[in-house]
């Protein structure tokens, strides 16, 4: 029996980094890792027997699902993104889903997406909230502050220009006008002193540029300095969720109106200390009562919910790994 994990194709110009975080997380139940298995490419593995743990978002390619009968999945923190549900939820896919029943799904949208078709699920949470094992001892946090990809949603260059079509659509919405915004929301949640000595961190690269195996070491340096870090503010679930497990204080930005997005978070959203955007309205709240602009020594404890998901996902990973 061979042990595989999943690895992700890149779009025209960037590749996201968390994917391979996801990766990581799976990783650390793996006795070793004798094979790297597309998600894009699922349907094409042709090797001998591989175990596979399949968590995080599906999928771009469609056309690739279902799995190939030569991967043997636990499927856990699963995501069906709505983009790809009706593709996926064929009669074909429905029938390898309930083959694989239970299914841990990352939200609850998922879930309910997948109960609707009679295939039994159930809300695991995310598989990244299990990395703990990069956790750093409490002596070696600095002073380090990062934002990370904070509003991505939000009006942006690398969006808005990322192709032709990208552009008319923008110029169609006005878009391309306000790219502005996200930072006039971020000086009105923090203070000036707060973003001027935060460093940025983007999770989102530019693709053809690395090899699967500096990726996966850029996505360990990342976690290593989220470990240490004294605060993270991002808009990014696997910047934020690896932050719950690290013990490193995060506050999540909420800021998502497109359903495509907003669909990932049912569930996850209710993990950490959060800042809501409503951008049709300009109202900003959040759920950790704090009153005027965050400063970069406001005192913050992450909620400690996660940590009843975060036991079952180890279980339920390693029973699978030992069978």
């Amino acid at each position: 029996m061979k042990y595989g994990l999943m690895t992700y194709a890149e779009n025209k110009r960037t590749f996201n980094i968390g994917d391979y975080i996801q990766s990581l997380a799976a990783k650390q139940f793996l006795p070793q890792v004798d094979c790297f298995i597309n998600r894009e490419k699922l349907a094409r593995y042709t090797d001998s027997e591989a175990k596979l743990i399949m968590n995080g978002w599906f999928t771009h390619n469609t056309t690739s699902w279902v799995p190939s009968a030569h991967i043997n999945p636990l499927l856990i923190s699963f995501h069906v993104n709505n983009s790809a549900a009706r593709n996926m939820l064929s009669p074909q896919g429905i029938a390898f889903l309930k083959s694989k029943q239970p299914i841990g799904c990352r939200d609850h949208f998922t879930v309910n997406l997948l109960q609707e078709k009679g295939i039994e699920a159930y809300f695991s949470g995310c598989l990244t909230l299990t990395l703990d094992s990069y956790q750093a001892c409490e002596a070696e946090r600095g002073e380090d502050i990062y934002i990370v990809d904070p509003l991505y949603g939000f009006p942006n260059k690398q969006r808005i220009f990322y192709d032709v079509k990208s552009l008319l659509r923008s110029t169609r919405s006005g878009d391309v006008f306000h790219m502005h915004i996200k930072q006039q929301y971020l000086k009105k949640i923090f203070t000036k002193e707060l973003l001027t000595k935060a460093q940025v961190i983007h999770q989102e690269l530019p693709a053809k540029t690395y090899s699967e195996a500096q990726k996966f070491i850029m996505a360990e340096t990342l976690l290593h300095k989220y470990a240490r870090a004294k605060l993270v503010i991002t808009s990014r679930i696997h910047c934020a969720l690896p932050c719950l497990a690290l013990g490193t204080p995060v506050i999540y930005l909420n800021g998502f109106d497109s359903f495509v997005d907003s669909c990932r978070l049912a569930g996850l959203a209710d993990l950490f200390n959060r800042v809501d955007v409503e951008r049709s309205t300009g109202k900003i709240s959040n759920n950790f009562h704090a009153n005027g602009k965050i400063g970069s020594n406001a005192t913050l404890a992450n909620p400690v919910r996660y940590k009843a998901l975060k036991t079952a996902m180890e279980a339920t990973c390693y029973a699978f790994v030992e069978a």
